[in-house]
């Protein structure tokens, strides 16, 4: 079975075909500027040339249609037609509380997809967007939904309920979701593989840390608390997003200085986190910072280890022990530094590193010492393949 995975942005589509027999990938890239005349293409089929080439691209349609050329492209494609595909595989950001788990999408799919764009202006309609336009190039081909908050939707309410009017819950459907669902399910369950061990007697924080961050509790195998909430502004400090602050704060903050609900909202999620603090979103250019004795890139480390350390922390209790921890995404899985620092201020729970291994990259790794009573992983996150996998297995049950 060949499974396209696509995933739209507003003015990008990443896409991946896989052959789900052994999970191969065939071919993958992306497309960039979409909407503009100046669209970026970069494609490469495993084993040939990767090719790019600027071109218009003026909506998803043709950014997907010159992606499925590229696919069947004599020279630099791998699949003789389009009818080797048997489904494609969507990213979605928010499924709300109407998807728990991946769906074949169809008209009533899409009703309520467009009527959960409230909750993910920025990323629901782009998905959508995809949606459309696969359809309308692949007609016959089934089209799947995954959802980015589904792997959460097993929290308890006392969990993603917040402490505000119950009947603002009932009415809009103002709680925690969480994101980042995809992810932590893979490295979780990846986790669980490399132990030998069963996902169901397992207790894993998975941390997944990249411009933008989310921690997981996920005790036999399911999620049972995330640190992103209604959207992805809660929780940890990130890239540009502020992470938990008092709203007393923003109120203060909006009176003083006569700010709009816009401006608040570009204060908190473009101008906060470590670029607030530091200048820099970039954990290298923090680092870089570090290394030249500026005292705000120190700040900015400093504040952003303590607060993962402290969900961390929070999540063993929430789940009444620990037996691993994941660190994944960009900086999860690139910064040995920040890894080695929150471990050893966790070395109290008998965690150990092994200093060789933590320096290690872009592998599956256990990084802590044989006599550790916490193992500690290094796991490059792959939401594609979850995606994939998802994709045959609802088609399979057609």
């Amino acid at each position: 079975m060949k499974i396209f995975v696509l995933n739209c942005g507003s003015s990008s589509v990443k896409y991946k075909l896989y052959d789900m027999e052994g999970e191969t990938v065939l071919a993958e890239g992306r497309v960039e500027r979409v909407g503009q005349e100046n669209g970026v293409i970069t494609h490469q089929s495993t084993g040939k040339e990767k090719i790019s080439k600027t071109m218009p691209i003026l909506e998803h349609t043709v950014a997907i249609s010159e992606t499925l050329k590229l696919l069947t492209d004599k020279e630099h494609g791998c699949i003789d037609s389009l009818d080797a595909i048997d489904a494609v595989g969507h990213r979605v950001v928010h499924g709300g509380e109407s998807f728990s788990q991946a769906v074949l999408i169809n008209e009533e799919t899409k009703e309520i997809l467009d009527s959960l764009a409230e909750l993910a202006p920025l990323h629901n309609p782009a998905n959508v967007m995809g949606i459309r336009a696969a359809e309308k190039l692949m007609p016959q081909t089934p089209q799947v939904a995954v959802f980015d908050t589904a792997f959460h939707s097993t929290m308890p309410p006392h969990a993603y309920l917040y402490a505000i009017p119950f009947n603002l819950y009932q009415k809009h459907k103002v709680r925690r979701y969480g994101f980042h669902g995809t992810s932590h399910q893979y490295v979780t369950q990846r986790a669980a593989e490399m132990m030998g061990r069963d996902i169901k007697d397992l207790r894993i924080v998975s941390c997944h840390l990249g411009n933008g961050a989310s921690i997981a509790a996920v005790s036999g195998g399911q999620s049972v608390d995330t640190s992103m909430g209604f959207t992805p502004l809660e929780g940890l400090m990130m890239g540009t997003r502020s992470g938990d602050i008092d709203p007393g704060a923003i109120f203060y903050l909006m009176k003083t200085y006569d700010l709009s609900l816009h401006e608040v909202d570009s204060l908190l999620n473009k101008h906060s986190g470590l670029y607030g603090i530091a200048g820099a979103s970039d954990m290298r250019d923090i680092e870089k910072g570090i290394s030249e004795d500026d005292k705000l890139s120190k700040l900015a480390f400093d504040m952003y280890e303590y607060r993962i350390r402290k969900y961390i922390g929070a999540y063993i209790a929430a789940m009444g022990g620990i037996d691993a921890i994941v660190f994944t995404a960009g900086i999860g899985e690139n910064t040995p530094a920040l890894r080695s620092r929150i471990c050893e201020n966790l070395s109290y729970l008998g965690i150990k590193l092994d200093d060789e291994l933590n320096q290690k990259r872009g592998q599956d790794l256990e990084i802590s010492t044989s006599d550790s009573a916490v193992k500690v992983f290094v796991i490059p996150t792959n939401e594609e393949v979850m995606i994939a996998r998802d994709t045959a297995a609802i088609v399979g049950k057609k």
